[in-house]
């Protein structure tokens, strides 16, 4: 009885590393993928308290409507462009999380390239650095950009993915809105570059094929970075 005492606490123990050692942006090796099988780096939990700790004040603001527990928190891996395996997280709404992951799954198997993908709070929820870091994120109480309403993005039901190279844009009579104002080099989608995201690539088909609108495919505005349910 003894013995299976201390087995028990050794195997709560790997457990408990094994989760603590999830941080967004560190580096997982080919020889982790194959002891623990690449499924496995996969995967959607309700939001912890220490995942909550981070949102208060930031994502989730102190007016927000949206019920914690319709949120979920994503597990992903992901590849860059350079081809290095990173960790990656999301908050979206339960509704569109088993959809989340499956597709975020496939875009890595397929070495389908994402930068960078942490939670907007690490950029104290503003959308603009998020965005200019080229971080795909999900869920974030804000209006949309130069606008009043609440974005889907306030719900959990809309993701963008690379942004800075696939910007959203709206003009008007005076002026040009591009955010971030630093993706304006990648307005002009006839030009070839890095995280480009076009109508016939893998990543828009995936979205498409579960019910997923694109934002590139908006008539009065273009936000190619946003896939939204």
């Amino acid at each position: 009885m003894r013995r299976l005492f201390s087995f028990a606490l050794i195997l709560c123990a790997l457990y408990t590393a094994q989760a603590q050692e999830w941080v967004a942006g560190t580096t997982v090796t080919p020889e982790q993928i194959a002891e623990q099988g690449v499924d496995s780096f996969f995967d959607s939990e309700t939001i912890s308290d220490a995942i909550f700790e981070r949102m208060q004040g930031k994502s989730y603001k102190a007016d927000c409507t949206i019920p914690r527990s319709e949120l979920r928190y994503i597990k992903a891996l992901h590849i860059t462009r350079e081809g290095v395996t990173k960790r990656g997280e999301m908050v979206v709404n339960s509704a569109i999380s088993g959809d989340i992951v499956a597709i975020l799954k496939q875009l890595y198997k397929a070495g389908y390239p994402i930068e960078r993908m942490e939670l907007v709070d690490n950029y104290g929820a503003d959308d603009n650095c998020s965005m200019a870091a080229n971080n795909s994120s999900a869920f974030n109480y804000r209006t949309t950009p130069g606008g009043t309403r609440l974005s889907a993005h306030s719900r959990g039901m809309a993701v963008d993915i690379n942004p800075l190279y696939n910007p959203y844009i709206r003009r008007t009579e005076s002026r040009t809105i591009i955010a971030p104002k630093e993706g304006s080099d990648f307005v002009d989608r006839s030009k070839k570059f890095a995280y480009k995201i076009e109508r016939n690539d893998l990543c828009c088909r995936l979205f498409l094929e579960r019910g997923f609108e694109w934002g590139g495919d908006y008539k009065t505005i273009k936000d190619y970075q946003h896939f939204e349910k």
